[in-house]
């Protein structure tokens, strides 16, 4: 059983909703479906409501029974010893900074221009301090039936690389075809280099920390993060993340698509290398660099 509950809907969002779930009242919606059906609704919730706020509940096997994720809003998940809590900010840290001279809060469109410039002054600050980029590569895109066959991560700090992980997974299973043109990753690669889900995950959360992540598709990525945290009785992976999937939508316009290759083109960034986690990792740093000079 999944359940969406979401404010400032709109109508093309809604109506991709629809398709799967039943509108139980306004802006809740309930419905039962595979993990990748509702992985790939949250993603398009994420990627479509640009003011609004959501908030996804769903069954798990986990010591909670339940999971849930949030978008748009100031609360923030947090996990204490294996349970997903959530933290609710102070009203200190809630607190509004003045109005710039000259624009009314009665005005929607100089809310949402202030707005824009306060993230925007988050996201520098917060690329100031550093963050972990991460990605990984799979034997497909569901999380509940493929398998991790590689993930990377790198260290950012003052806007600069300084630390990376990277490795091969033995997904315990043949690679597709697809999979193998796309990645130049073999059965015969991981064999001779492949580890442990264990192993590698392992090493990869004690990499990765506590620190703030920065993902192209982090639904992506963080489900089958997840997914196998579940499999082997990890924490749950909860890092606060940033989205340049997200931030790309929101900020460039006139691309085909908002495929990592196309906007790493469109900012005429290396891309040679792409579909290598590792590579993926740095063209995503570059990229959210980029996005944060808009």
């Amino acid at each position: 059983m999944t359940v969406i509950s979401l404010t400032d809907c709109p109508p093309k969002l809604r109506g991709d909703l629809s398709k799967w779930m039943f509108e139980v009242n306004t802006g809740v919606y309930v419905g039962h479906f595979s993990a990748r059906v509702r992985d790939e609704l949250w993603q398009r919730v994420c990627e479509n409501l640009r003011n609004g706020r959501a908030t996804m509940v769903f069954s798990s096997s986990g010591e909670q029974s339940m999971d849930f994720r949030v978008h748009n809003t100031s609360w923030e998940p947090v996990d204490f010893d294996g349970l997903k809590l959530m933290r609710r900010p102070s009203p200190a840290r809630l607190a509004q900074k003045p109005v710039s001279e000259g624009l009314s809060y009665s005005s929607k469109a100089a809310r949402f221009n202030i707005q824009r410039h306060v993230n925007a002054a988050k996201r520098k600050q917060a690329s100031a301090e550093g963050y972990v980029v991460i990605d990984i590569e799979t034997t497909g895109l569901s999380a509940a039936e493929d398998a991790i066959i590689e993930m990377a991560a790198i260290k950012v700090e003052g806007g600069k690389p300084v630390a990376e992980f990277a490795s091969l997974v033995d997904p315990e299973r043949e690679i597709p075809r697809t999979i193998s043109d796309m990645t130049g990753i073999t059965d015969n690669k991981i064999a001779a280099e492949g580890r442990s889900l264990a192993e590698a995950l392992n090493d990869f959360l004690a990499f990765v920390g506590t620190n703030r992540v920065v993902s192209h598709n982090y639904t992506y990525d963080y489900a089958f993060l997840r997914a196998a945290c579940r499999r082997l009785g990890l924490r749950a992976f909860v890092n606060p993340c940033t989205d340049t999937l997200a931030l790309a939508r929101r900020k460039v316009k006139g691309v085909e698509n908002f495929k990592l290759v196309t906007l790493g083109n469109y900012f005429s960034l290396e891309t040679d290398n792409a579909h290598r986690a590792l590579s993926d990792c740095y063209l995503t740093h570059y990229l959210y660099e980029k996005l944060n000079e808009i």
